[in-house]
């Protein structure tokens, strides 16, 4: 029941961000069909009969059924600017995005269980504090000004990595590593309050009263305790992994969902966002589930 419970839940959430994306992008003014007719020089008539032609001038709520009916024959529409279909555009930028987030993730849970412990042990008085320092630093900044730092650090003064294009490891590094940080210093707050609290716990002080030696608390009691809200916290940050690609792919001038969705927005192309969208809802809606369900198998505490 409980798994029957968040897969319907799951659903509703997909439905709800498919609904508010489609309504979003129908309350801008102006469309993708008129910007691009009056560009060539169309008049008003030629660009009504091409919006009565893609349904456009259809009620709202008869184009949101059709969207509706769309989704569940698995028809994410074409695009309004190339006439592609949603699918093939999203298929063909999903391989860059899927690269750059699993390269960021990896160093983000690297980097964010270092710096996590290093501020959370005690005894170490300078690592921790640097520790500290760089997680407030990530937390506070965004990740358009140390992208842009970052390029002009290793790309304009150093000369060490390219700072676009895609296809070579080289290409990859450095904005892996910019929004790698970025999401590492959420998972390393998490990681260090955590810890913290699982070391005042009670059952910490017993095994302190039993005379078991410090090394063997921390490591068989503390840290066991303590990094078990990492897998929630890692499927949490994947949702600011998602958002972010969209500006780091836009920053370091990389193919992807990111540079798709925002093109598509600028030029309100609504089939295209409203696929990406979607397809962002599902993978965050099932990394979330999976990562709950593996918290409960994890964590008796949990499942009580």
């Amino acid at each position: 029941m409980p798994l029957v419970r968040r897969i319907l839940w799951a659903a509703i959430v997909v439905w709800l961000t498919a609904t508010a994306a489609f309504i979003a992008l129908r309350l801008l003014p102006g469309d993708a069909i008129a910007a691009q007719l009056m560009d060539s020089g169309a008049d008003a008539a030629a660009i009504q009969a091409r919006r009565d032609a893609l349904g456009l001038n259809d009620p709202w709520t008869v184009q949101y059924i059709r969207f509706l009916a769309g989704l569940l024959r698995g028809d994410l529409g074409e695009s309004l600017n190339s006439g592609q279909s949603v699918s093939e555009l999203i298929a063909f930028n999903l391989g860059p995005t899927i690269t750059l987030a699993g390269a960021a993730l990896a160093v983000a849970i690297g980097l964010g269980l270092g710096l996590g412990l290093a501020a959370a042990l005690p005894g170490w008085r300078i690592v921790g504090g640097a520790a500290r320092f760089a997680i407030s630093l990530g937390l506070s900044t965004p990740i358009y000004w140390t992208g842009t730092l970052a390029i002009y650090v290793f790309t304009v003064q150093l000369a060490l990595l390219p700072s676009g294009g895609a296809g070579r490891l080289s290409q990859l590094i450095l904005p892996a590593a910019v929004l790698g940080f970025h999401t590492a210093t959420g998972v390393a707050r998490v990681v260090q309050h955590s810890v913290q609290s699982a070391a005042g716990a009670d059952f910490v002080r017993v095994a302190r009263a039993k005379g078991l030696p410090e090394r063997h608390v921390w490591l068989r009691h503390v840290l066991r305790a303590g990094l078990l809200p990492v897998t929630t916290v890692i499927a949490l940050q994947a949702g600011f992994l998602l958002s972010g690609v969209v500006i780091t792919e836009a920053l370091f001038v990389r193919p992807g969902l990111g540079r798709l969705l925002l093109d598509a927005t600028l030029r309100q192309d609504y089939p295209v966002v409203q696929g990406v969208v979607m397809l962002t809802a599902v993978m965050y809606v099932a990394v979330n589930t999976v990562a709950d369900l593996l918290n409960r198998l994890l964590d008796p505490r949990v499942r009580v």
